[in-house]
């Protein structure tokens, strides 16, 4: 892979982020996404960028090991599995700009469905009809998300603010979700060709940026007020969005 200095300050400015959203605020992560879709192929994005991910969540889930609500996610399991298989067959045959769309639109949506969230207070997570459909759509659409861009981090903050979980314990469960779910989606990154030899070289240059980004993250995290970090995850997740829609 030869690789030029732009390329290697966007992966830095990647790594970063990557760090700075696995220990801090999650939505961050979408730039990251957003930036290596910039300097290489939408499709070889996914591949670079997923082991960059994984360091990223061994990081968060040990510093945040004793932070989960596990009930939470193993209710997922069984739709982000159909979601990721989803993905896998839709990234066989999908085109960089069509993928980069559906990444947008689908957080967007769910932001939208946050919003109706909180119109409808606890019908989302009580036992009314919404309830019936909340959890697998927003399993299966977390694992197609991932699987097709590694953009399922809007997704799951969107199910984890319908939890109203407390920040530390918020990104402690998503990063156990994330953890599990990215190391699922080894295999079939690497059947599709995406993940090689040499975008593992690429990703080993940038495990400092990454531990720097966590240790920003980790910092920023604790001083955050509760509801600043909501605003947060709501406010990048759409800028996030619309920067892959529109740009």
């Amino acid at each position: 892979m030869q690789l030029d200095g732009l390329e290697l300050l966007i992966g830095v400015a990647a790594g970063l982020m990557i760090g700075f959203s696995k220990t801090g605020i999650p939505s961050s992560g979408i730039f990251a996404v957003t930036l290596m879709a910039m300097a290489f192929p939408a499709k070889d994005s996914v591949g670079i960028i997923l082991p960059m991910l994984i360091f990223g969540d061994i990081i968060a889930v040990a510093y945040y090991r004793r932070k989960v609500v596990w009930k939470y996610l193993i209710v997922l399991i069984p739709w982000v599995l159909v979601g990721v298989v989803a993905g896998y067959f839709f990234l066989d045959v999908v085109s960089d700009h069509v993928l980069k769309l559906t990444i947008g639109w689908l957080v967007l949506a769910l932001i939208a469905l946050h919003l109706i969230r909180e119109r409808f207070g606890d019908k989302f997570s009580g036992q009314g009809w919404l309830a019936s459909w909340f959890n697998p759509f927003l399993g299966g659409t977390a694992g197609f998300a991932t699987m097709i861009g590694n953009a399922a981090g809007g997704v799951m903050s969107i199910y984890l603010l319908a939890k109203k979980l407390p920040k530390e314990v918020f990104v402690g469960t998503g990063a156990w979700f994330f953890f599990l779910v990215n190391l699922l989606k080894v295999p079939f990154s690497i059947q599709l060709g995406i993940i090689t030899r040499d975008s593992m070289l690429f990703n080993s240059l940038m495990i400092v940026p990454i531990v720097v980004g966590a240790w920003i993250g980790i910092r920023v995290l604790a001083k955050l007020p509760e509801r600043w970090f909501q605003y947060c995850v709501l406010g990048l997740s759409a800028a996030g969005s619309l920067k892959l829609i529109f740009f």
